[in-house]
């Protein structure tokens, strides 16, 4: 049953729904346009992966041949979420009409267990959980791009390593965005030898600060990107690459052994499918459960008319809020890794009857609460330092990437002899097992630390199609702010007529059931607005900037190809031909 203006949560708001509540933010006052191009279009978090993934496109290369080129140069100029230590998804949509995704998620070592990051009073470790080696999981990149290459790429291999070969050899521009690391950097190498192989890469002569425009060479991630660029996955995962993880983890209390990286493997899967006003939406499958939630919240969503709220209206973020909430609910309660919870529900959950259901027990006049005793569990902390990359190609091939280190600059540990940093994945699992508090910890069965077992993650790349051919490419770092981030950009779009930047650019919002407060951006929503959402029983909390959006829109009637990438982000820029 469509939502009717008319019919609304508080006498005393009837009359101001239409009018005060649709104030417009000073985001979408910018009316900032997209860039336009007719040939490929890559968008991502630093304008120099950008511009590498764009070549590959103009030398004939097709969207997952830029997809690939793109991340290994964001791992040596974008050290914060860029990677080859790390892990994340790629979904993909051709042109013609092919639909598929990519798992490259870090799995636990061997020596992986559920306490394994609990003392000897059965507390939280938080060190063990997020900064020691123990909280790195298997890395997963560079199979999973090689994987994605071996079924979909056109150009050699080689040629696609060779920009990031390059960038970390020959050295690229330092930047501002970079300055507060190489403090922390230098903070954390006096107390702790363990980083100074991090103050040997990232710091200039291991011991002073580089300055914005100086050239950052990256010499040993150079020789570690070279192995790979000559063997492949193998020159990561067996070989010199390897047996330096594996003797760098033994040294210094980490798990992960050479039986454990010549183990790892990549997984290509069905991408999760939903439907949302006459549009087709693929987003990734466990263990993501950025596609799950993401459907549930349409699929909730699509019950209501969502333009005649007015965008960022009271009723309208209350009715987002709503939707977030339950979709965060099952997350907990459901989804983990599929090869450890054989049962899980992943049909039932992004049906329409189940969503239903959902909308069923939305009071449009009044907030839900969170119940954290519905479930017998802990939510892990998940980060919000991520980078999402989207390409098209020429012909229309689309690609949405997402990938991670968790933390910014994961655990910020260099593996000695091989310049890459660490990720602190780990974390991602629930940490104590049976606990379920009003804090926002869960610790439900699905998604429990176990030996070879994907981490639950919220990384959302996301791809919408109309009548069969891709039109939309988005997704965002942000941990679990990824999903509603999503969400949001894709409301925006298709319910209020925005252009791919305006999207992007306009202020969000986030809930996930616990703790049960909505972050607001800071300065971007009237006080009349939030004023009258928490008069509905809501929770407000003010943060800075929410993500880091990378889009592209896709206009087949003309030809082109509109990207844009988030001001949020320090070097973010959409690039085409």
């Amino acid at each position: 049953m469509k939502f009717k203006s008319g019919r609304f949560f508080l006498p005393v708001l009837s009359l101001v729904l239409v009018g005060l509540l649709a104030v417009p933010s000073s985001f979408a006052q910018q009316g900032r346009q997209p860039v336009a191009a007719e040939g490929g279009m890559v968008v991502s978090t630093q304008y120099l992966a950008s511009e590498v993934g764009r070549d590959i496109l103009q030398k004939g290369g097709n969207a997952i041949d830029a997809a690939v080129a793109t991340a290994f140069a964001l791992a040596v100029v974008h050290p914060s979420g860029g990677n080859i230590g790390g892990g994340g998804f790629l979904v993909y949509h051709g042109a013609d009409g092919e639909t598929t995704a990519f798992n490259f998620r870090e799995k636990a070592p061997a020596a992986a267990h559920a306490d394994m990051f609990l003392d000897e009073h059965g507390n939280l470790d938080e060190d063990k959980h997020h900064r020691e080696l123990t909280s790195t999981g298997i890395p997963g990149t560079v199979a999973g791009l090689a994987l994605a290459h071996e079924r979909l790429g056109s150009m050699p291999w080689e040629e696609l390593l060779e920009p990031a070969v390059r960038l970390a050899r020959d050295g690229f521009p330092f930047n501002r965005g970079l300055m507060s690391a190489q403090r922390t950097i230098k903070r954390m190498a006096a107390s702790d030898p363990i980083y100074s192989a991090t103050a040997a890469g990232y710091l200039k002569n291991g011991t002073d600060f580089h300055e914005p425009g100086e050239l950052m060479i990256l010499t040993d991630l150079s020789h570690s990107l070279e192995r790979i660029r000559d063997n492949g996955a193998d020159g990561f995962y067996k070989g010199e690459t390897a047996r330096l993880i594996a003797n760098f983890m033994a040294k210094n209390g980490g798990l992960i052994t050479e039986a454990d990286l010549a183990g790892y493997t990549a997984n290509e899967q069905a991408p999760i499918h939903g439907t949302y006003r006459g549009y087709d939406i693929y987003s990734m499958s466990p263990p993501s459960s950025g596609g799950i939630a993401l459907v549930t919240m349409l699929n909730i969503l699509e019950g209501y008319d969502l333009g005649a709220m007015g965008h960022n209206s009271a009723a309208y973020l209350h009715l987002l809020t709503e939707s977030m909430r339950r979709a965060f609910a099952d997350r907990a309660e459901h989804v983990g890794d599929p090869n450890f919870n054989p049962d899980m529900p992943v049909d039932w959950l992004i049906s329409k009857d189940h969503a239903n259901d959902l909308r069923a027990s939305i009071n449009m006049d009044k907030a839900s609460e969170s119940d954290s005793s519905k479930f017998n569990g802990q939510i892990a902390f998940e980060s919000e330092e991520t980078t999402h990359t989207s390409v098209v190609d020429a012909d229309g091939n689309t690609v949405s990437l997402t990938y991670t280190l968790e933390n910014g600059w994961g655990n910020m540990i260099v593996v000695e002899g091989a310049g890459f940093l660490l990720n602190n994945e780990m974390g991602d699992f629930n940490p104590i097992p049976g606990r379920t508090d009003r804090a926002g910890h869960i610790g439900t069965p699905p998604n429990l630390t176990a030996p070879g077992k994907n981490m639950l993650s919220s990384m959302t790349p996301t791809i919408v199609a109309k009548d069969g051919r891709p039109v939309m490419a988005i997704g965002s770092p942000g941990g679990r702010t990824i999903i509603n981030t999503s969400l949001q950009v894709i409301l925006n779009v298709i319910d209020h007529d925005m252009n791919i930047a305006r999207a992007i650019e306009a202020p969000r919002i986030h809930h996930q059931w616990l703790p049960d407060i909505t972050s607001f951006e800071r300065g971007y929503f009237s006080a009349d607005t939030e004023a009258l959402y928490k008069l509905l029983g809501h929770e407000i909390r003010h943060r800075g900037g929410q993500g880091s959006a990378m889009g592209i829109w896709i206009d087949w009637e003309e030809g082109l190809k509109y990207g844009a990438a988030d001001s949020r982000s320090y070097n973010g820029r959409a690039t085409g031909y």
